[in-house]
């Protein structure tokens, strides 16, 4: 299996490369870095951009998804709930095959109603547990995803903060405690509270450190979930952009 993770420290983003170098085979999950950049680095090691997956609707920056799938002619790929425009649909429990690499989404709205979670599998190794998860903005690094992100009159963040909370107890209670967590920001972004400078963690150890995950029943999550959010300046303007409406 190959797999890269690469950050802009400025915004607090991660974006990850993962695919099968035997079958020359990638996909890009949230990508920001400029198009051209994720093709280089594919043809470095081999391999072409068969798939890209963003894992919700950004807020915070621009995806270069729709980009990157018309130079690489992959298909630009989103939950089939999102809100936006030019994506290829993905449902809960779908699998992207690539060589002896299987990518697994899981649907977990909470942060954004669309937002997924990807479980990789290296199907050599072993094909029925997953090696480690791309947690977008469900569950970072010592916090989780925030609630107040696109959501509307019909559906307030306490709402959102409920499904956040049954998304990530799906993630706990289907992912054994050595499976590694990848998220899709770190310290420097506006998109949780307390994240840490460390980009990546395991189940095990956010299970029991992870601040978002220490209230013990919904309504005290709920009550942490929407409180001393931070702002996030342009949020508006970058989801109309990253919706491809402007």
């Amino acid at each position: 299996m190959y797999f890269e993770q690469f950050a802009d420290p400025g915004h607090g983003c991660l974006t990850h490369l993962v695919g099968c170098p035997s079958m020359g085979l990638v996909a890009v999950i949230d990508p920001f870095l400029p198009p051209q950049r994720y093709l280089d680095i594919a043809q470095h090691h081999g391999m072409q951009v068969t798939h890209i997956v963003d894992t919700h609707l950004h807020a915070d920056h621009r995806s270069t998804g729709r980009e990157l799938g018309k130079l690489s002619g992959a298909p630009y790929m989103l939950h089939t709930s999102a809100d936006a425009q030019g994506f290829d649909g993905l449902n809960d429990q779908d699998r992207l095959k690539l060589g002896r690499v299987e990518l697994e989404v899981l649907h977990t709205p909470g942060h954004t109603a669309e937002s997924v979670c990807v479980a990789v599998r290296d199907l050599k190794r072993s094909p029925e547990e997953p090696w480690f998860v791309l947690t977008g903005d469900t569950l970072f690094v010592g916090d989780v995803g925030r609630p107040d992100v696109g959501v509307h009159g019909t559906h307030p963040r306490q709402a959102a903060a409920q499904d956040l909370h049954a998304s990530l107890q799906k993630l706990l209670t289907r992912l054994d405690d050595g499976v590694e967590v990848f998220p899709s920001h770190y310290a420097g972004s506006s998109c949780g509270k307390w994240l840490s400078p460390k980009p990546s963690s395991t189940i095990g150890f956010e299970r029991r450190h992870n601040l978002g995950l220490k209230p013990k029943t919904l309504g005290d999550f709920v009550a942490y979930a929407v409180q001393d959010l931070p702002p996030i300046p342009g949020a508006e303007q970058m989801l109309r952009i990253n919706r491809g409406l402007a």
